[in-house]
């Protein structure tokens, strides 16, 4: 037999006078095949190259063994190393990933979702874009049988299952820290309103602020978009009065790079003028100058935690599976941008 044609399971079948659904079981370790002629088959398939067809698997299985992921930018820290937790527990289980971007557009996400509905893929993993409002293309995926797991910026409304992170105790300890610090004028900028992640935020960074006798000032929480123009012009005006904050918390990692910038732009000193303090996982945080004080999140976890949810649900014969939310820590990491304000 060559072995520089693409090898079928026939051609096992024929060499070892077995027939094709032996082979086929003995391929797939199932129990009733006995050990020796499982080894024999596996030992031949090995040395012939031989690949599973995955169009033929596909039919047969009724799964295309591709799982979709829709993430608001491969680039944002989070979402690559979130995405890495996913591909790990997929390829481990079989299964192919496809990575889409909605670059935080609520009509890119919907044709993202469409996209996973037309190549029947088995499963979605998403985390919503900032725009995103209405969830109908998410629960029609859903309707249609198409298992749908949401992480980070999930809605409260779909049934599905869930991993989000403690995002008010992060937010709540990370505004107590710089109070600890000796800063009581402090301001909050984040991102869309509609999001969970914005909403746990602000009610723990208001949480912290209350706690310690100290007025929230509406005019200091700024809610932006992702336009860097829109968060420079957000960051600018908390300084424009008499009145001026002397820490910032960010809620996203975009905002409190913008801040760096735009405060040595300002020449407004980190933490002298003003501490910084934000939600990123960069690794670079640590080398910066000053270095960053961040909460970070257990990005690959929650990418692992994620893929096996989904997995689990295509696997299973449940037809509808109780959801499940699966609530994960953070890390405060205190650096010298929130370091004690001298008086």
């Amino acid at each position: 037999m060559s072995a520089q044609h693409n090898v079928t399971i026939k051609d096992i079948a024929k060499a070892l006078k077995l027939s094709v659904s032996t082979v086929s079981r003995a391929m797939r370790d199932r129990s009733e095949i006995r050990p020796e002629t499982r080894e024999l088959v596996q030992q031949l398939a090995a040395r012939l190259n031989y690949t599973p067809n995955p169009i033929a698997l596909s039919l047969k299985e009724k799964r295309s063994k591709v799982i979709g992921v829709i993430v608001p930018e491969i680039a944002n820290t989070f979402c690559s190393s979130t995405i890495a937790g996913i591909e790990e527990v997929a390829y481990g289980r079989g299964y192919h990933v496809t990575i889409f971007q909605s670059h935080e557009t609520y009509e890119r996400e919907v044709i993202n979702t469409r996209l996973v509905s037309s190549r029947r893929m088995d499963g979605l993993i998403i985390a919503m874009s900032n725009e995103t409002r209405q969830y109908g293309h998410i629960t029609d995926l859903i309707e249609k049988g198409t298992p749908v797991v949401m992480f980070d910026r999930v809605a409260d409304e779909i049934n599905s299952h869930k991993v989000v992170v403690n995002d008010k105790l992060g937010a709540f300890l990370a505004t107590e820290h710089l109070i600890e610090q000796g800063y009581s004028k402090i301001a909050h900028l984040t991102i869309s309103k509609n999001l969970s992640i914005t909403q746990n935020r602000l009610n723990g960074f208001k949480d912290a602020i209350r706690k310690h006798g100290l007025s929230v000032n509406e005019d200091w929480i700024r809610h932006c978009n992702f336009d860097p123009a829109d968060i420079d012009e957000a960051i600018r005006n908390l300084f424009t009065g008499n009145d001026k904050p002397d820490a910032i918390m960010a809620s996203v990692e975009r905002i409190v790079m913008r801040c760096i910038i735009v405060l040595k732009q300002m020449e407004v000193r980190i933490p002298e003028d003003c501490a910084l303090i934000g939600f990123s996982d960069n690794p670079l945080n640590e080398y910066l100058n000053p270095s960053l004080s961040s909460v970070s999140q257990p990005t690959l976890d929650i990418g692992q935690r994620s893929a096996e949810l989904l997995i689990n649900m295509i696997e299973s014969k449940a037809t509808s599976p109780v959801a499940e939310t699966i609530e994960l820590g953070t890390i405060l990491n205190k650096r010298e941008s929130s370091a004690m304000r001298h008086r």
